[in-house]
């Protein structure tokens, strides 16, 4: 299926966004963010030939807390607000996502990861961990299998190591589309290049085509203490894959978010900042 058909097709993403606007289920809401607090500092990094958007809050041992693919930082409000209480928080906007820019180079995880690895090495942080959901739980994984030297914990949320970790259908599923459609909106509101959503969905979808695509040896070689963590309604990702995962990699956790699906950190962020700071905490 096309996904960027599926992206532009308004009326289809308009009426099943307001039928997951009024599901009965926790896992079927789509809350928006939290309010992020006040930063400590905040600025445009210059990373591979984009400007990359980030923001730190708080102090401490750092955390850096990695969005999915469409979205942008600020849907990690509740989580920064609570981690900041005693960590370094550090959030950015991926490559073409949110305030961040995009070129024309080929989208791939091994990129926004080398971009992220860029992020540290300007806010001069050498080690950190790492909360990622969904495509920031793949930058999380690529970034243990290929520079673990940089990584404490990985708390990798919603991810996939190969293409057919994903459910097929997933698009037709209302609360993942009303995500789409809101993403969509947010992108016209902050992005550097405002008319040009569709043209950033069709580069993006180019690398998710393809990958992650991921062997067993490769999984293997990871030393970095990783949790696998899939809400319980998950819309995206199989729980066979993700078991799959846990088993891949030298000893994985798996955390199951229960009452939750792929956007856990908004729908249960009590829930969900527990099960962050259980693993990279202890």
């Amino acid at each position: 299926m096309n996904l960027r058909t599926i992206v532009l097709s308004l009326g289809f993403l308009f009426a099943i966004g307001a039928a997951a606007a009024n599901a009965a289920e926790r896992w079927e809401q789509l809350p928006d963010p939290a309010p992020m607090p006040t930063a400590v500092k905040s600025g445009a990094a210059p990373v591979n030939g984009i400007k990359m958007y980030y923001a730190v809050y708080g102090s401490g041992s750092p955390v850096l807390l990695i969005h999915g693919g469409l979205g942008y930082s600020d849907v990690w409000g509740a989580q920064v607000a609570d981690l900041a209480k005693d960590h370094m928080v550090i959030v950015a906007d991926s490559r073409g996502h949110g305030r961040s820019t995009r070129n024309a180079d080929p989208f791939s995880y091994d990129l926004m990861s080398s971009d992220y690895l860029a992020l540290l090495d300007y806010l001069k942080v050498d080690k950190t961990a790492l909360v990622g959901w969904s495509d920031g739980g793949i930058i999380g994984i690529d970034i243990a299998m290929h520079h673990p030297e940089r990584l404490t914990k990985v708390f990798a949320q919603a991810a996939n190591t190969k293409v057919d970790g994903v459910k097929a259908d997933v698009m037709q599923n209302k609360t993942f589309a009303g995500y789409i459609e809101k993403a969509g909106e947010v992108y016209k509101k902050i992005s550097p290049t405002p008319t040009e959503y569709d043209a950033f969905v069709e580069q993006i979808s180019g690398m998710w085509a393809s990958e992650p695509n991921w062997t067993d040896d490769d999984l293997k070689k990871i030393k970095t203490p990783i949790a696998v963590v899939l809400g319980d309604h998950d819309e995206a990702i199989t729980r066979e894959h993700t078991d799959y995962m846990v088993k891949a990699i030298p000893g994985a956790k798996l955390v199951i978010l229960e009452n939750a699906s792929h956007f856990a950190m908004l729908q249960d962020p009590a829930g969900y900042n527990k099960a962050v700071r259980d693993f990279i905490d202890k």
